[in-house]
């Protein structure tokens, strides 16, 4: 028995499971938190991830459960599909000695019906995403009546994806007897908030272990502008002496394309995001495991506890949204006391945000020169000779040299070099063995244009500080503390990406639906924008405006939505109903929509949610504001303290935006969304797609976010609050 867990109070069955584990001492979040459990006490646990949090509160849960009540005794709410999955598979790892346990797994965009009948037939845990989870009491199929304990795992994490709604409504319904932990990577006030609202005296467990890159982990940056990104990439592939490698996006939209660009250069890759199923991405971590591919595409959620040793680089394509997140990516390489190589992205006027990340990881990243033709070129030559030499092993070489010695005497006026050169045409497959085009070895720049080198600024210089970012007055670095992210960097875009993204900022047509569900039903826009966007698979800064009135509720929508999305949609529940959305005529638009006075600014007519970005020329749909000028001159209080605002772009404006939903202080619709019907990518890997329907699968998008402002929820007049009553997760 492994003695320090048998201190914890754990009976002999767990402790069994834990030896045939490898289990031989608890975390310190481990061992504090499981007495707490069993004797009953609310907990509120702060801990990073991978601190060993789940064993801490699934261990104790198992313990209490009686295994002859066949009925959900515990409810464990998380952010994602992902990690639903993977704290159900940890629940029957430990459970692998009691006999007749069931845990279930619910979640957004899996078939409703086996879960309603693994529900029918009893189980004692289940493990959910909010939305679902939500949906589920409100059909009835999930029965809360003989819950012990509900469990809230990574609660940050589910506000940020905008579930506070649904969260606090699933809290509000369980019965009021139960045991309440809550484990999060940080306590902002909201979640404080949540604590003190539905725990009863909670013991407050927190654990700060400030994660640190290995110290067999190299990083490295390479400058590269928006539109040579994925030619940089495939030219890195090629020019490092890779074994495997991961490459790290933020859109689980960007991952597929991206893998079929590098699939076309020749590449063995493949894509590894949130909507992959469970069989599928087993298959292709094996695979990645065993040499059949070289390289992933994946999420920083779906690469969530994926350890394949082999694995020799990691490239962040897009950056990570804060320390603990680049921690985890790079910590994919460089295991098992191997070299790793984690390799950045940078924008050429990103040379604040690269300070910010400098200052996370605790060291300078070493500046990487983009590879030139020559090298490329030279590593694709001598890959060519290696793959002659294993042709001579192929058994098929004699009968096709006896079929060319036929070939040769039959043209004799050919020389047998221009034969060779055919062949070795042939081999290639149309494509092209020497590379032409050289990319340029783009300088980074500060924020005045000056420009540093490929190795950036020079410390010491004018404008720069050695504690990152820039000491000209009024400019508050607040990028560079790594634990609020690394997203907000510099919001100055170059011209190149302004002219870039200019055609795509456009907004693409809308169309107005109507919604079965008001200010009556207790509905927020943020349950509206969670339950669109998790049943339809639409991205949901491409939804528009939402109106909510007393029974009904209005919303824009990209134009053209395919039949079978709007049937998911008028069975997506919101609030305890349905949403039975419907098409809005004009005339119906114009007698639903609220009416202003002068002077009034748009949206506190009843308007919940605007549209976000600009748009041709500046002004607003329909045309300047009501009512003239603000009232009172310019905005008080002069520039938005701190800086620019918080969450924006990645570097060069772009935006790469998170694989979930940002549930707070959204903006409503990007511009340039839409439904694409049949479900055809226009363009390619290598362009920005605009968004929008895609069978299923949203667009790449690219252009600027106007995302969350910092600080939670709190802030922003417009916020859209927190989303996902419906598909959640």
């Amino acid at each position: 028995m492994p003695p320090e867990f048998a201190k914890l109070g754990l009976g002999k069955a767990l402790l069994q499971s834990l030896i045939e584990l490898g289990y031989t001492e608890p975390t310190p979040i481990q061992a504090a938190t499981i007495p707490l459990l069993l004797a009953g006490r609310d907990v509120l646990g702060q801990a990073q991830t991978g601190s060993g949090k789940t064993a801490a509160f699934a261990l104790p849960m198992l313990q209490l459960l009686d295994l002859s009540q066949r009925r959900p005794q515990v409810l464990v709410l998380v952010p994602t599909r992902e990690l639903a999955l993977q704290v159900t598979a940890a629940f029957e790892r430990y459970s692998s000695g009691m006999r007749d346990f069931r845990c279930l797994a619910i979640y957004g965009g899996a078939a409703y019906q086996p879960q309603f009948s693994q529900l029918n037939r009893g189980v004692h845990i289940v493990v959910g995403t909010p939305g679902r989870v939500m949906d589920h009491m409100t059909r009835g199929s999930l029965d809360l009546a003989g819950l012990r304990c509900l469990v809230l795992d990574e609660a940050d994490e589910m506000l940020r994806m905008g579930f506070a709604e649904s969260v606090e409504w699933v809290l509000s319904q369980a019965p009021e007897g139960r045991q309440t932990a809550l484990f999060s990577a940080t306590l902002p006030a909201q979640i404080r908030a949540i604590a003190q609202q539905h725990q009863r005296n909670p013991a407050e467990v927190t654990i700060v272990q400030r994660a640190a890159a290995a110290d067999t982990i190299r990083q490295r940056y390479v400058v590269v502008s928006n539109h040579h990104r994925e030619a940089a990439l495939s030219r890195i592939l090629e020019a490092e002496p890779i074994d495997a490698v991961i490459v790290f996006v933020k859109l689980k939209s960007t991952t597929e394309p991206l893998a079929e660009y590098l699939c076309s250069q020749g590449h063995r890759a493949a894509a590894l995001h949130g909507d992959v199923a469970q069989a599928q991405r087993e298959r292709i971590i094996e695979q990645l495991r065993g040499g059949q591919l070289n390289v992933v595409v994946a999420t920083d959620v779906a690469a969530r506890g994926l350890d394949v040793p082999r694995v020799s680089h990691v490239i962040n394509f897009d950056l990570p949204r804060g320390r603990e997140a680049y921690i985890h990516r790079i910590g994919r390489t460089g295991r098992a006391g191997r070299q790793g190589e984690a390799i950045l992205f940078v924008h050429p006027r990103a040379s604040r945000l690269l300070s910010s990340i400098e200052h996370a990881a605790g060291q300078a990243l070493e500046p990487m020169p983009m590879p030139t033709n020559r090298a490329v070129n030279k590593k694709r030559v001598s890959a060519f000779h290696e793959a002659i030499v294993r042709a001579l092993e192929d058994p098929q070489r004699e009968t096709l040299q006896s079929i060319m010695q036929q070939f040769q005497r039959e043209r004799p006026e050919l020389e047998a070099e221009a034969i060779l050169g055919a062949l070795a045409v042939m081999a290639q497959g149309g494509r092209q063995l020497l590379s032409r085009e050289e990319l340029p070895q783009v300088e980074l720049e500060d924020e005045r244009g000056r420009r540093g080198g490929p190795g950036g600024l020079r410390r010491g210089a004018p404008g720069f500080s050695e504690r990152g970012g820039d000491r000209r007055p009024g400019f508050r670095d607040r990028g560079a503390r790594g634990e609020r992210g690394f997203e907000r960097g510099d919001r100055r875009e170059s011209r190149e990406s302004r002219g870039a993204f200019r055609s795509e900022r456009e907004q693409g047509p809308m169309q107005s639906f109507r919604l079965e569900v008001g200010r009556v039903h207790d509905v927020r826009a943020g349950s509206i924008v969670g339950a669109i966007a998790g049943e339809s698979g639409l991205d949901s800064g491409r939804i528009g405006r939402i109106d909510i009135f007393d029974d009904f509720s209005t919303v824009q929508l990209p134009a053209g939505m395919p039949p079978e999305i709007f049937q998911k949609l008028r069975r997506a529940w919101v609030a305890g109903r349905q949403l039975q959305i419907s098409e809005l005529g004009d005339a119906e638009v114009r007698r639903s929509a609220p009416r202003r006075d002068a002077g009034e600014f748009r949206g506190s007519g009843g308007g919940e949610r605007r549209p976000r970005g600009p748009r041709p020329g500046g002004f607003r749909e329909g045309g300047p504001r009501e009512g003239g000028p603000r009232e009172g001159g310019p905005r008080e209080g002069g520039p938005r303290e701190g800086g620019p605002r918080e969450g924006g772009f990645a570097p060069g404006g772009e935006e790469t935006g998170g694989e979930e939903r940002r549930g707070f202080g959204g903006r409503g619709a990007r511009p340039g969304g839409g439904f694409r019907p049949g479900g055809s990518r226009s363009g390619g890997p290598g362009e920005r797609g605009r968004g929008g329907f895609s069978g299923g699968r949203s667009g790449q998008r690219s252009g600027p976010r106007n995302g969350p402002r910092g600080g939670g929820a709190g802030r922003g007049r417009d916020r859209r609050g927190p989303g996902g009553a419906s598909g959640g997760g």
